[in-house]
């Protein structure tokens, strides 16, 4: 299969140059399935169900989320009934949502999506291994699952290369999102497993992480609070992973995808 993942959709500049994009990367990439992280897509902070919607329909088979999962309160509700929207499988018992998804393709394969959260820098979370270990055990590659695709979003590379070590040989993908920079490590691990430890953000690179660059400089500055930070507002840039995968559903090709402005450009190109 085609797989193809999209790093965190940042504001306005990220949502228009992903439903710009996407839908005719899509079409002539023959991709399977297309997973895009969600998590700052509202504004910078958190999704809206009118979102999740809008990259559905521009070809994003699920859509993963993090840290900001519940920024916007509507997310409280509207997730339990989007079943292609997840969130990190190792929030605490009794949040709404899921932390994983079965994605059935055109052609009739299965593709499992995990969303996992990280613990080093962030927020205590309850165990992501254990619960990464739970859904993959719950459908694994090979038997239920056709493909699986594991979103890793932590800010410590080391957790992250960490996770594809574990996960290697029983996953597609494992590819780190959250610090909205994307990395030169992408290669297929040992055991068949593509990784990366971060696929980039998708929205304007000329800001700090997305953001208009005044009010970040000043607090790292100043160190006194000021004004919300608000989201860049200039031509955005397509940033992630594409992986083909064998019969096995391992990895076989796999390259860095950057389409737009302020970055040196690379894509796939043994699928053009």
């Amino acid at each position: 299969m085609r797989l193809l993942f999209l790093g965190d959709v940042v504001g306005r500049s990220g949502r228009t140059v992903v439903c710009e994009r996407l839908p005719r990367l899509r079409e002539r990439w023959r991709l399977d399935c297309v997973v895009v992280n969600g998590e700052n897509a509202a504004g910078g902070f958190g999704i809206s169900e009118a979102i999740c919607d809008e990259l559905i329909q521009a070809g994003a088979d699920a859509v993963t989320l993090g840290n900001h999962s519940f920024d916007q309160r509507e997310a409280m509700v509207f997730i339990a009934r989007q079943p292609r929207l997840v969130r990190p499988a190792n929030y605490p018992p009794g949040t709404p949502g899921r932390g994983a998804t079965v994605v059935e393709t055109q052609g009739g394969a299965r593709v499992l999506v995990v969303n996992v959260m990280g613990r080093v820098f962030l927020d205590p979370m309850d165990d992501p291994f254990t619960a990464v270990e739970r859904e993959i055990t719950a459908c694994p590659l090979g038997a239920a699952a056709d493909a699986v695709i594991v979103d890793v979003h932590a800010e410590a590379t080391s957790e992250k290369q960490a996770f594809g070590h574990y996960l290697d040989g029983r996953a597609s993908l494992v590819v780190g999102t959250h610090t909205h920079t994307p990395t030169a490590d992408h290669r297929i691990l040992p055991g068949g497993t593509a990784y990366m430890s971060d696929a980039g953000m998708c929205g304007d690179y000329d800001s700090v992480i997305g953001m208009q660059k005044d009010e970040p400089i000043r607090r790292m500055i100043q160190k006194t609070p000021g004004s919300r930070w608000e989201v860049a507002v200039g031509e955005g840039t397509l940033s992630g992973i594409a992986v083909e995968t064998d019969a096995r559903g391992l990895a076989t090709r796999v390259a860095a995808l950057r389409l737009g402005p302020n970055l040196e450009e690379s894509w796939p190109q043994f699928w053009d």
